[in-house]
């Protein structure tokens, strides 16, 4: 067997007297997306750990007798702040079991979210050290879409509601900066909270650490933010054995009592809101590309855990920056009328339509890094007249100039502007109508909250948007509670009734096939927020 321990040998035995490895190698590295693929041959293709499968992983040592201590290796990890946080509380709860080191080569922001739940950090001497807080980066490009004779059509309630800039303005408004601002601001918080925690240290120790201008493992050492510097073979005995070499000694899970009382669906919604069926984009272009939540598939799937008799919950996983409006009411409209409880999990996104579907729900889970919020409405076409020109390109119409409207051959005329506005201030109306329902606010409140706004968890909660911090584990008890069940009453992963792998695995690759670069056919009202925000 490969250890992949270059300091053992594949056939090293362990050290006399001793039965069983003391310690296990556990590697963290990749996106860590929430939930295995719930189609099975893709499922099978799918070389990306999940967070479902780490935390069964951690499970299984925490119950490990036999062993003493757990050594998690961080690779090149990737994960979204918010799976970070997630991953922090799995490896909090085996810490409570077991002794936990986490070995970091590259000191960062969000490794450090996730190894904060270990009880010592330790770096290499020549450990890359970045911790200088978070930033976002966005290039707007409507002066170059102009140059090449490309205009854009950006209607939008309201003045927070930033989707769609970025293609038809020059660069950044205020209020964009304003709530971007503000949203930074709150990861920073949390970021704080959880490495002052940690270390137990108090909280304006742990944020003078974003300003230290920490350059080294011995730096970070000697300000307490790791606990050791130390190489890895300094660290890995010879009673040490990875993960794979003991998994066979881990006892699979009991289903017990608690299988029999009544099960917890899980239904995800990652991606662009989508009207159809869920699909992905193989575009490789920002935004656009990558997986999309169709409206049929999802309210397929919560049709199925509805109708299920063994189902008494269903959580609704989300990560996602919203889209189609009519796509995201199909699935809020499930979820409202659903006679089991509903309990809604926010992963790194649950902006716009990712918020409206949420209205509804019993509870409400949020990280504390999850974007969410911007409640409002935007609409919007490019405007290739002056392109078509210069092209010699020359687009002639027959018919009503209202049923050509959302051509790009010309901008709106100022009647058809005005029948757009009067259209998204509908939608608009009815989101905010929407969740001054469901979360018991008055309209006037989730105006003033809403106009397009981004909320980091951590805001949201404080503002009544959403009931509890934590992640899907949370989401999970919240779900358990509600239904009365046991506390270890089983999950299951739902996919629509009668829907095989291999036919749905066949569609997928047909769609492959064919490009789409606006993913929201003649949709045109979108609850969506479309800013790529990848805090560094």
């Amino acid at each position: 067997m490969n250890l992949n321990l270059p300091f053992l040998k594949s056939d090293d035995a362990l050290p006399g007297g001793v039965t069983r490895p003391t310690w296990v190698v556990l590697d963290l590295s990749g996106p860590y997306p929430e939930r295995q693929p719930t189609n099975p041959v893709a499922g099978l293709l799918s070389r990306t750990e999940s967070l479902e499968a780490l935390a069964a992983r951690v499970e299984k040592l925490r119950g490990a007798a036999w062993l003493h201590g757990v050594l998690v290796r961080f690779g090149e990890f990737t994960a979204a702040p918010a799976t970070a946080h997630a991953i922090r509380g799995l490896l909090a709860d085996l810490q409570r079991e077991k002794r936990v080191v986490a070995y970091l080569p590259q000191l960062n922001m969000l490794s450090l979210i996730a190894a904060s739940g270990a009880g010592e950090l330790v770096s290499p001497e020549s450990a890359e050290v970045n911790v200088s807080g978070f930033g976002i980066e966005s290039t707007f490009m409507g002066e170059f879409l102009k140059k090449r004779g490309i205009e854009f059509e950006n209607l939008r309630v309201r003045e927070y509601k930033a989707a769609l800039t970025r293609f038809s303005e020059e660069r950044m408004d205020d209020h964009n900066r304003e709530q971007l601002q503000a949203y930074l601001s709150g990861l920073e918080g949390a970021w704080v909270r959880d490495l002052a925690a940690a270390r137990g240290v108090p909280e304006d120790v742990a944020a003078g650490w974003l300003a230290a201008d920490l350059t080294s493992a011995q730096a970070a050492l000697e300000a307490g933010l790791i606990t050791k510097v130390a190489y890895e073979d300094e660290l890995i005995g010879p009673a040490s054995r990875p993960f794979a070499a003991v998994a066979d000694l881990l006892l699979p899970a009991r289903p017990g009592k608690a299988a029999k009382a009544g099960r917890v669906a899980v239904v995800p919604l990652v991606g662009a809101i989508i009207t159809g069926k869920s699909r992905t984009n193989p575009v490789p272009l920002p935004l656009l590309g990558g997986p999309m939540a169709g409206s049929d598939t999802v309210v397929a799937a919560l049709r199925r855990a509805k109708q299920d008799k063994t189902t008494k919950a269903i959580v609704l996983y989300v990560n996602s920056g919203g889209g189609s409006a009519l796509a995201s009411d199909l699935i809020w409209r499930e979820v409202a009328t659903s006679e089991k409880p509903v309990v809604v999990v926010m992963g790194e996104y649950a902006a716009s339509g990712g918020y409206y579907v949420a209205t509804h729900a019993k509870a409400i889970v949020a990280s504390p890094y999850t974007l969410t919020g911007s409640i409002g409405v935007v609409s919007g076409k490019p405007v290739l007249t002056e392109f078509n020109r210069r092209h010699g390109l020359n687009p002639e119409r027959v018919g009503r100039d209202r049923a050509l409207m959302y051509s790009a051959a010309r901008p709106y005329s100022d009647d058809e502007r005005e029948h757009v506005e009067k259209g998204i201030l509908e939608v608009y109306d009815r989101f905010t109508t929407r969740v001054a329902e469901g979360r018991n606010l008055s309209k006037e409140r989730v105006n003033e909250l809403g106009r397009g706004r981004i909320w980091s968890g951590q805001d949201a909660l404080d503002r009544g948007l959403v009931d509890e911090l934590g992640d899907l584990r949370t989401g999970l008890a919240r779900a358990r509670e509600l239904a009365g069940l046991p506390g270890d009453a089983p999950a299951w992963n739902v996919t629509p009734k009668n829907h095989g792998p291999l036919p749905e695995f066949a569609q997928e690759a047909a769609q492959a096939a064919r490009v789409t670069v606006w993913p929201f056919g003649g949709e045109r009202v979108l609850t969506w927020f479309d800013q790529d925000v990848r805090v560094r």
